[in-house]
């Protein structure tokens, strides 16, 4: 599945409802999910803008935010919602 880095969500994430603030996104079905084939695959998008402000420009704080990031949209594509994300404390 692609990682990808953007600067920020663009302009049509945010009329599709995506907060400007966002630090990542998955978009796409989640593993095993049964779909129709999709002309894009199923990908985690990081905002690294987004990140570093998250992060107070500290690299240190910026490299764990990064990864708890990673880790809570890799979950979504598992299939795990919000609650069993935060029980593993990727919220």
């Amino acid at each position: 599945m692609p990682i990808t880095c953007e600067r920020c969500p663009t302009a049509a994430l945010i009329a599709d409802g995506i907060e400007a603030d966002t630090l990542g996104l998955f978009v796409g079905a989640a593993y095993g999910e049964a779909v129709v084939p999709s002309p894009i695959p199923s990908q985690i998008i990081l905002f690294l803008d987004n990140l570093w402000d998250q992060s107070e420009a500290d690299e240190l704080d910026f490299r764990r935010e990064v990864r708890t990031t990673l880790l809570h949209e890799l979950g979504h594509y598992l299939g795990w919602d919000e609650d069993d994300l935060t029980e593993r404390g990727l919220d």
